[in-house]
């Protein structure tokens, strides 16, 4: 196994423990915590707070390096601009989110915990990403409202 693909792994242990430990691929800690017109369950801002340390210490370490470890060049967003498709989506996700109680991440975790209702999320969402594909034509293909 390469170095890339063992950090792969180890990462993605790493989270779906943290997920599983934390609660937050128990989808109903989550939709407790949407609810926050009823019975607000707050443990999971907690968590996210939490991770927001570590995400801070990696981004400072990325600043100061050419290159992540185990890659040629850092991966990040071509754009910061906030549009309709961004706002489109991160609704979508919320929405689903809300009724579900799990997001991606937490999906694949509770297929080890929960497999079947997570299968029937995990099919939905692989068909998105399917119908994503199908439906959407690639950023750098799409014409541009610049003009030569």
């Amino acid at each position: 196994m390469n170095a890339r693909a063992l950090i792969a792994l180890l990462s993605g242990t790493l989270f779906g423990a943290g997920l599983a430990v934390s609660g937050m691929a128990d989808p109903a800690r989550v939709r407790a915590f949407l609810d926050i017109a009823g019975r607000w369950d707050p443990t999971l801002a907690f968590v996210m707070a939490g991770a927001l340390v570590p995400m801070a210490i990696a981004w400072s370490l990325a600043n100061t390096r050419a290159a992540p470890l185990v890659d040629v060049e850092f991966h990040v967003p071509e754009t910061r601009t906030i549009d309709a498709r961004l706002l489109g989506g991160a609704a979508l996700f919320g929405i689903g989110w809300g009724i579900a109680g799990l997001c991606p991440g937490p999906a694949i975790a509770d297929l080890a915990l929960r497999p079947a209702p997570a299968a029937v999320f995990v099919a939905a969402m692989l068909i998105g990403f399917a119908l994503h594909r199908l439906l959407d034509r690639p950023r750098a293909h799409r014409p541009t409202t610049a003009t030569a």
